[in-house]
């Protein structure tokens, strides 16, 4: 079948995002992150403290780093050399669940044994050293109340985790807890945060002029450096950087897919911008544009941001891979002009959520210049999307050069991959000055 050409090109105009309306969405995010920073009940993005600054660049000394942000917990031995230079002496991992063998995270599993586990990888990662003072950053990558650099308190278990006696809990008690029934209470957790925060700490560590870090992958989230906020007791320079949380963004126009994907959602109304830029919902969305020219409104087929992905980059002259994708996941062999159509449009979905991405980056520039001019600075991104997925980081600079016009030159985005570990160690080594 052919798909009909009008119902296509109403398709590709609701995941198209022109300059005028780019400029707009840029607008509006930039005047809800301000009723944020006035009152943060009227933003609805969350505007989280870190309770850190930027780090100088020259933090040296030997610190350990726990990434917790799913289930495959990582434990780093850093060795920061100063001018932005580091080491990795030690890099231990494991799952927190093994089919069959433990589980971790379900509900029969307490606190208790959670942490025991974490604090034996600690231990494999110090060699059993129990005699030298070692300071630990912990990146933790769920929804916490913070009200110090050290202090992160679990609000609810996200990601499938069910673990009883951690909600309501501070994480690092947690941990110390189980460092002293280990015999490691040699080992002092010092500092606590987000991961979108260690990818900025960790890209400004090694990059000078960089105050927005963001991970654009599976989800999206972006923090930035705050020049106006200031904590006494907070750690780091230039200000306090904040954890936007800005996939719950919700002061934009949805098309009629994102609604329609919204209100199916396990949380209606919850992370609205995730679900329009964030690669766990593309190939959703483009399933649901599918069955609509395929007459099947409602089915779902399952294609994901990589199946988009492989038929973006299949430049073949049949499209043979796309067509092997499609035939797998929809069911049916579409002709080539039905399978060419399918591409533009994966393409579409894609080059929207870069522009929505840097649009909000924009904002974040264009907050952090005031009535001033922009800098020349850097915005750090670590994720898969950036990183993998063609089309995105070339959107992304050209969404930014049509915002900023001249003042694009001054602004550009750069890979920090890993930072989740690096910018809690680094976090570490600022908490101990």
């Amino acid at each position: 079948m052919a798909f009909n050409q009008a119902q296509f090109k109403d398709i590709i105009a609701e995941f198209t995002i022109d300059t005028e309306r780019l400029h707009q969405i840029a607008a509006t995010f930039r005047q809800d992150l301000q009723l944020g920073l006035r009152d943060v009940t009227q933003s609805s993005m969350r505007m989280l403290k870190s309770y850190v600054g930027l780090p100088s660049g020259n933090e040296k000394g030997e610190y350990l780093a726990l990434d917790f942000g799913g289930t495959n917990i990582r434990v780093f031995k850093f060795r920061l050399d100063g001018g932005g230079k580091y080491a990795i002496i030690k890099r231990v991992g494991r799952p927190l669940i093994v089919p069959g063998e433990y589980d971790y995270i379900c509900k029969d599993a307490t606190a208790e044994q959670m942490f025991d586990f974490i604090a034996e990888l600690i231990d494999e990662a110090i060699d059993g050293d129990h005699t030298t003072k070692y300071y630990l950053g912990h990146t933790f990558s769920f929804p916490s109340t913070q009200t110090n650099l050290y202090d992160a308190r679990l609000i609810i278990w996200t990601k499938e985790f069910a673990t009883q006696g951690v909600e309501g809990q501070v994480a690092n008690d947690l941990l110390v807890e189980a460092l002293k029934r280990r015999g490691a209470g040699n080992v002092e957790p010092v500092a606590v945060l987000n991961d979108t925060v260690a990818v900025l700490l960790s890209a400004a560590y090694k990059t000078p002029d960089t105050f927005i870090g963001s991970i654009y992958a599976t989800g999206h989230n972006t923090c930035y450096l705050e020049p106006t906020i200031h904590d006494p007791k907070g750690v780091g320079s230039g200000g306090m950087i904040l954890n936007l949380e800005c996939g719950n963004f919700s002061k934009i126009v949805p098309n009629r897919f994102d609604r329609e994907y919204d209100e199916g959602s396990e949380k209606p109304g919850e992370q609205r911008f995730e679900k329009m830029v964030s690669g766990r919902y593309m190939g959703e969305l483009l399933g649901m544009a599918i069955a609509e020219l395929l007459g099947e409104k409602g089915k779902q087929y399952g294609l994901t941001s990589v199946d988009m992905s492989m038929m973006i980059l299949d430049d073949s002259p049949n499209l043979q891979r796309a067509t092997d994708i499609l035939m797998a996941k929809v069911g049916r062999e579409l002709d080539y002009v039905d399978v060419a159509k399918v591409r533009e449009l994966a393409a579409t979905i894609v080059i929207r959520s870069a522009r929505l991405v840097a649009a909000s980056f924009v904002a974040l520039v264009w907050q952090r210049a005031g009535s001033g001019k922009i800098q020349q600075q850097h915005v750090a991104v670590d994720g898969s999307v950036y990183e993998k997925m063609p089309l995105a980081k070339e959107n992304i600079t050209r969404a930014m050069s049509e915002l900023l016009g001249e003042d694009a030159a001054k602004v550009d985005t750069i890979l920090d991959n890993g930072g989740s570990g690096l910018g809690a160690a680094i976090a570490a080594a600022m908490a101990q000055k």
